[in-house]
């Protein structure tokens, strides 16, 4: 079967059965991609079935469709870019957007052009294919804070099933998942230090979905709406903190269906944003006098009965108050 004329197959580590695709080679390709269509030229792109399931795989792409192969972005060197050369032997084979490490390896030898934007002596100043990418629409960003303990709930716990429906669910959505925990720690670089830090980090996020308590809270301290799912049966502190806090968008662990997901998640991002900064407003504002906003009251006539009790109680005595 004669070539296509013209047409181009567009590769990169992207394309390799074990390779990954980064943020930065997709942008790449969609920058060498708007250059194409432009230009009228015809292409295919392959993809690692490890990321694109659905779309053209290296293993699938007929060797005599194409009569040029270009190879973008990373590192020329390894021996599944040296196999593109031996496979597609009648392709003219050019690299571009590339690092060249050794300029004398089979891999960057097998090039009839190489266009690197970097390489030993080259031409400083070669801008990356992904500064130029054309811009896509935003998508919102969303913290993750879930919890896999509290075994105390014995029985009743559903964490495990509740973390698992929900990843799997928003793992489908058009979105920036940044997975984030409350717990604080001094050593770890990894975690925020202080509630301060974390809060900081919510603050910029669209969206909190959590199974956690504080996740919630801190989500609407910060003006931040919440999709919130107890994961224990019957409902417990999670359930009963989204009744305090007069915060709709708060389920149980038997409503995870992908539709009610979905319907939340539809209002947090519209509707719930302006009911979020409302509460923002209300946590933060100093309490009217006599207002029983938390337990704050309860406790100081605690310890005022507990200091007029001298001495404090002994063994097998009540409790003063």
């Amino acid at each position: 079967m004669a070539r296509s004329a013209g047409k181009v197959l567009l590769t990169g580590w992207f394309s390799f059965l074990d390779g990954e695709a980064t943020a930065g080679d997709v942008l790449a390709l969609r920058r060498l991609r708007a250059v194409l269509d432009h230009a009228g030229i015809p292409y295919d792109v392959a993809w690692s079935p490890g990321y694109r399931a659905e779309a053209l795989h290296l293993s699938d792409a007929a060797e005599d469709s194409y009569s040029h192969l270009v190879f973008l972005c990373g590192p020329l060197h390894g021996p599944q870019v040296e196999e593109l050369h031996t496979r597609f032997r009648h392709c003219v084979r050019v690299a571009v957007g590339t690092s060249v490490i050794d300029a004398s390896s089979p891999a960057v030898g097998g090039f009839h052009q190489v266009l690197a934007r970097d390489a030993p002596g080259g031409v400083p100043g070669v801008r990356d294919l992904a500064a130029g990418a054309p811009a896509g629409a935003a998508t919102p960003v969303v913290g993750v804070v879930l919890t896999h303990g509290q075994g105390e709930y014995g029985p009743a716990r559903r964490h495990d099933e509740v973390a698992e429906a929900l990843t799997r669910w928003l793992a489908a959505k058009d979105c920036a998942r940044l997975e984030l925990t409350t717990r604080l720690d001094t050593r770890d670089w990894r975690l925020c230090a202080t509630p301060e830090q974390f809060e900081s980090v919510v603050r910029r996020l669209d969206l909190v979905v959590t199974d956690r308590l504080h996740g919630l809270v801190v989500a609407l301290r910060s003006g931040v709406p919440a999709l919130a799912v107890d994961p224990v049966d019957g409902g417990a502190k999670l359930s009963a903190q989204g009744r305090a806090l007069d915060w709709p968008a708060t389920l149980g662990a038997g409503q995870l269906h992908p539709a009610e997901l979905d319907r939340w998640w539809r209002w947090c991002l519209t509707s719930g944003r302006a009911l979020a900064e409302r509460r923002r407003r209300e946590l933060l504002a100093t309490p009217a006098r006599g207002a029983a906003v938390d337990a704050t009251d309860a406790v100081l006539t605690a310890l005022s009965a507990a200091v007029s009790t001298s001495p404090g109680p002994g063994p097998g005595r009540p409790r003063g108050g």
